[in-house]
């Protein structure tokens, strides 16, 4: 076995993507997607593009439909009518095989940072199932990815011997992002990542999302139903309600002049906290 089989593979930061036509620029696009269940319409003729690079928010109330776009954008749900592409290739007619390779560029981020880990496995076990499950390198150059990421989501290496039990929600979280990244992801997609921890450690995990962004030249999909944390972290910011996108805009012209009803009751219902530069 030759010393290329035995490495995990570096990163791909942002300044090494290929191309710089418009075309490369776009990672995922969705056009016109439809999924129907018995007797409902959960999502309603939904067209996207997420660029490399950046952050797209997604933000809409719970029941609009964001889980189960985010299911056919993942390729999980096969849709009713419309297409998803996925760096220029379509997931739509793809077998299992070709899925899971896709698969390896994205990843999820998920709302329990408890209950989404496997809690009879050790953390270093759980970061490096992706490595082992993909053949990116040895039993040695696994462990060492281990480390590595660890440290990137700011954990102690010797964290890598415990379990979920042991840790604090906001560090089983930081986990799950490690385990997210462990491939060189293209696409990271965050879903309610964190809705489901307390404040101060919020702010400290988006800090951690865009830190990695900005060192890896990751992409992300982040979805809430919490458009303050989505203004935080969205430069471009799609609305989502009954099934449809109603409203999608850059951060500051959506805020600045909300074309719809919804996304103006989205805004008016974010808590008013005087900011540190208003303070006198």
């Amino acid at each position: 076995m030759n010393e290329r089989e035995h490495r995990v593979p570096e990163p791909r930061r942002r300044f090494e993507e290929p191309g710089t036509s418009a075309e490369d620029d776009v990672l995922l696009v969705a056009d016109g997607l439809v999924m129907d269940f018995p007797g409902t319409r959960a999502v309603d003729g939904v067209s996207l593009s997420v660029r490399r690079g950046t952050t797209f928010g997604l933000v809409g109330e719970s029941g609009c439909g964001k889980s189960t776009l985010t299911s056919l954008l993942l390729g999980l749900l096969r849709p009713t009518a419309g297409t998803v592409r996925f760096r220029g290739t379509e997931l739509t007619g793809l077998g299992g095989r070709e899925l899971r390779r896709l698969r390896a560029h994205m990843q999820v981020v998920l709302q329990d940072p408890v209950g989404s880990l496997n809690r009879r496995k050790t953390v270093g076990q759980i970061i490096g199932l992706p490595l082992a499950v993909h053949g990116a390198g040895d039993a040695t150059a696994r462990r060492a990815r281990v480390a590595e990421l660890l440290e990137l989501v700011g954990l102690p290496t010797s964290y890598a011997s415990r379990r979920p039990a042991e840790l604090s929600g906001g560090q089983c979280q930081r986990v799950s992002i490690a385990r997210a990244i462990a491939l060189h992801p293209d696409l990271v997609v965050l879903d309610e990542a964190v809705s489901a921890i307390d404040v101060a450690t919020q702010a400290q995990i988006l800090n951690l999302l865009r830190s990695l962004q900005t060192e890896l030249g990751l992409t992300y999909l982040f979805v809430s139903h919490d458009l303050a944390v989505v203004r935080y972290m969205a430069p471009e910011i799609a609305v989502m309600h009954r099934g449809r996108i109603v409203e999608q805009a850059p951060r500051e012209d959506l805020f600045a002049s909300p074309r719809e009803e919804y996304t103006r009751t989205l805004i008016e219902a974010i808590p008013r906290v005087p900011s540190r530069e208003a303070t006198p």
